[in-house]
């Protein structure tokens, strides 16, 4: 499979891109239509704003052509619902691009709670915060929920992929800077299970936040924690007694490290030729939208 080449409709962002050496040599496309009907292609992935890339998902499945969409899916849940069933009908794929799917290290911790390393799973915690500009603040003040909406969701796919589809959620979405009044900057979610409970932080006016950001999973048998996420991530484990290769009590735990989203495409590459089944399927991508969406108080019923 080759890279065939972009479309970008802002003449300016496509000027500013192409000075970047990541895109020299690349063919641009005149028009949106010149790639969606050209029946070599076989997937596009789709990274407009927030506010465009559900329509132009929507293009991309009718024109029978798989969709790697980036997060959050929009704010339309109907929509969002539609596109699913779409793509199954047509047997397409359509796959999120969430960074930390194939992180190692979330890798790992998944694989502690899925193979019962860590007992019963009864909590996760996670804390993922930034800093946003004046400038931007105000872009993403446009949809419900603020910094939770933009960038917590990465750990919510992680959460669903951990415990499924929560039973209850309750957010707190706070505006503490005050320079962009509808901006929530200072976030939290907590989502209840029937045996399990995850709590979720992010806010948007952390000095440095890089270093402080984490992920812990609690069980009854063991712990892991990481912190940081990235770029070098650190896992600790602890055990209530040797297994798996494991000793007893507190370890670190080494991980491999590769930048952001190579894992995710060479996987969406894989399910498209057939070579393996997609490590998340249509109803998993449903589930943590709707997820999402609830967390940031937007409509999905």
């Amino acid at each position: 499979m080759e890279f065939c080449g972009v479309f970008e409709p802002d003449a300016n962002v496509r000027e500013s891109m192409g000075r970047n050496e990541a895109y020299e040599g690349i063919r641009w496309f005149a028009s949106k239509e010149e790639m969606l009907e050209d029946e070599s292609i076989l997937a596009i992935a789709v990274e407009g704003t927030v506010a465009q890339n559900l329509a132009f998902t929507r293009q991309v499945l009718e024109h029978g052509k798989h969709a790697w969409l980036d997060k959050p899916a929009g704010d339309d849940w109907e929509e969002f619902k539609a596109l699913i069933d779409l793509a199954k009908r047509e047997g397409l794929l359509v796959q999120l691009g969430y960074m930390f799917r194939y992180n190692a290290a979330f890798q790992f911790i998944l694989d502690c709670a899925h193979s019962g390393r860590l007992g019963r799973v009864f909590s996760a915690r996670g804390r993922m915060s930034t800093t946003v500009s004046q400038a931007k603040r105000a872009s993403l003040a446009v949809h419900d929920g603020g910094i939770l909406f933009e960038l917590l969701c990465h750990l919510m796919d992680i959460v669903v992929a951990l415990f499924g589809r929560p039973d209850r959620v309750t957010s707190f979405l706070r505006n503490e800077a005050g320079s962009v009044a509808n901006f929530m900057d200072n976030t939290a979610t907590v989502f209840e299970y029937p045996d399990a409970m995850a709590i979720l932080e992010s806010c948007a006016i952390e000095v440095e936040a890089f270093p402080s950001r984490r992920f812990e999973v609690y069980g009854e048998s063991g712990s892991v924690i990481m912190e940081p996420l990235e770029p070098d991530p650190s896992i600790r484990l602890c055990l209530d007694e040797a297994r798996d290769g494991f000793q007893k009590g507190w370890q670190d735990v080494p991980v491999s490290v590769e930048p952001r989203y190579v894992g995710s495409l060479r996987a969406f590459v894989a399910d498209i030729e057939g070579t393996k089944e997609p490590d998340r399927t249509l109803d998993h991508e449903l589930d943590v939208q709707e997820t999402v969406l609830r967390a940031a108080g937007i409509k999905t019923q």
